[in-house]
């Protein structure tokens, strides 16, 4: 998916990048430049990348407005369509390693019994963002008022477990680029979304590097832990996708080592928040 960061007259505009990439990326409303597209979801064709955030960071990556160094590797372990029977070994293995991550979540029928999970996850210092009540293309996407209301659903069955107020993240289910939204609300409609999603303050996010651990096929805990290592090398921001849903046990099995991969390679760990407002 993509990041993309924009400065206009000392105020920063917001997108979130979604490069559905193994190769530089962001999106908060945040765009780096991506190789070739590593796909998540089959049914999740995603266009390429908007690359203006990788020029906008790269204008002012050396230092923030403190003077502080942000040239230091950062890296946001996010995950969608939680929570899920796999998210406790998730949180497990975060909690291991005093690691942040941020949690796209989704609130359907699947989902419902572990949506106390939530709260676990928010009081673990993790942060929660929104990703679709119903993950369900075909409805969220036939036009954009019904995909603001299956938003305004996910809140109203998140606010038990979380203060939805606080929410300031979104993933767009396929990604802010994706293309199998035409079919069902038309070629123009995720642009019309992300202009609305920062008319309403949300911070759009995607992802630069992909577990590839939804695309259908069930991958080994080591299949994972290399599409997340290979497609994070070289890379000094890394926004990576992965999921905590009932499929993907083998992410979580994979984490731990993922988690000493980044440290080893000195990466600093942040939620998607924590990011953007140092790059602000």
């Amino acid at each position: 998916m993509q990041f993309s960061f924009f400065r206009a007259h000392g105020a920063v505009r917001t997108l979130l990048l979604a490069a559905v990439s193994a190769v530089a990326g962001f999106g908060l409303g945040w765009g780096l430049s991506a190789g070739p597209l590593a796909l998540c979801r089959a049914e999740d064709l995603t266009a390429a990348p908007d690359t203006r955030f990788l020029e906008a960071v790269a204008a002012q990556q050396d230092t923030n407005v403190s003077g502080e160094d942000t040239a230091a590797r950062r890296v946001c372990l996010t995950f969608d369509d939680g929570p899920s029977k796999t998210t406790p070994a998730v949180l497990q293995a975060l909690a291991a390693e005093n690691v942040s991550a941020t949690f796209f979540v989704v609130a359907n029928e699947s989902n419902e019994k572990h949506l106390p999970l939530i709260q676990q996850a928010q009081q673990a210092g993790h942060e929660i963002a929104l990703h679709s009540a119903s993950h369900k293309y075909s409805d969220i996407y036939r036009s954009t008022d019904a995909f603001w209301n299956d938003i305004d659903l996910l809140r109203e069955r998140l606010a038990p477990y979380a203060d939805t107020s606080a929410i300031r993240c979104l993933r767009f289910p396929g990604g802010s680029t994706n293309t199998v939204s035409r079919k069902y609300g038309g070629s123009g409609i995720m642009a019309e979304l992300k202009t609305q999603a920062e008319q309403r303050g949300w911070r759009w996010v995607d992802w630069n590097v992909c577990a590839e651990d939804a695309a259908g096929e069930k991958l080994s805990a080591s299949e994972v832990y290399y599409n997340v290592t290979h497609g994070s090398e070289g890379l000094d921001r890394c926004i990576v996708l992965m999921h905590d849903s009932a499929t993907t046990g083998t992410t979580a099995e994979a984490l731990p080592d993922i988690i000493r991969w980044y440290k080893d390679n000195g990466y600093t760990f942040c939620t998607i928040s924590q990011l953007y407002d140092e790059l602000a």
